[in-house]
């Protein structure tokens, strides 16, 4: 190799040993360095052998990251994911990987907290579409959201 590329391999490893990151924000960063198509390609294939880069690993903690952390429901995450070009298996991976009692804990956190702020709406019908927009916009599932609904 030579003194750039070194030096940007150099970089890269430490970009990805900072935090996990998928392969289009990698690449996007070794382009940023004025690297070629090539080199690039060279650098991310020495990245994934040497397992700096793994998308399942990353797909997994952003996944964990997004629901512990901002409280994301699973369309959400699987948005976040397909912008950031992770393959459907690894999108797939990730949500598997968020339990289903955390999840149904976590939704009725949030659902409290909203009732909490909706007090003052009088009218059950708005209550439950301001509800229901918000649950949306956290990326909660209709089906999720609905089945609760019918239950209040």
């Amino acid at each position: 190799m030579n003194a750039p590329l070194d030096m940007a391999l150099q970089k890269i490893k430490h970009y990805c040993t900072y935090q996990e990151r998928c392969h289009a924000e990698v690449r996007d960063k070794l382009y940023s360095f004025g690297l070629h198509k090539n080199e690039v390609d060279q650098l991310l294939t020495q990245l994934i052998e040497e397992n700096f880069l793994n998308e399942e690993r990353f797909s997994i903690a952003y996944a964990g990251g997004k629901f512990r952390m901002k409280q994301w429901g699973k369309e959400k995450i699987k948005y976040a994911l397909k912008q950031k070009q992770v393959s459907d298996y690894n999108i797939r991976k990730a949500l598997a990987s968020i339990d289903n009692a955390d999840y149904r804990k976590t939704f009725i956190s949030v659902v409290g907290k909203k009732l909490k702020t909706l007090r003052s709406e009088k009218n059950i019908f708005i209550k439950k579409q301001k509800l229901k927009t918000f649950l949306q916009q956290k990326g909660f599932e209709i089906k999720v959201i609905n089945e609760y609904l019918k239950q209040v």
